[in-house]
């Protein structure tokens, strides 16, 4: 298993992200496919921001989505779909 420099950083979103890379990593290892793992992160990150902040605030973070994900917000270099 590869460690990230991530792991390092002691501000709390990079060393969130570092968890999530490093749990992505040993699912990838173990033979699940990216967009299941996709599919699980999104589900768990819903879930959690509406205990957190409720479905309205939610919803309304979600319907901006369209527009940056058309825009290639998320979109890597080089990927084939």
């Amino acid at each position: 298993m590869m460690t990230t420099t991530l792991s390092k950083s002691d501000e709390p979103s990079m060393k969130a992200l570092s968890y999530i890379l490093e749990a992505w990593e040993i699912g990838a290892e173990a033979g699940v496919k990216p967009e299941l793992m996709a599919y699980a992160a999104i589900y768990t990150a819903l879930t959690d921001l509406v205990a957190a902040y409720g479905e309205n605030a939610v919803a309304e973070l979600a319907s901006g989505l369209k527009d940056r994900v058309m825009k290639g917000e998320f979109t890597l270099a080089g990927r084939t779909q």
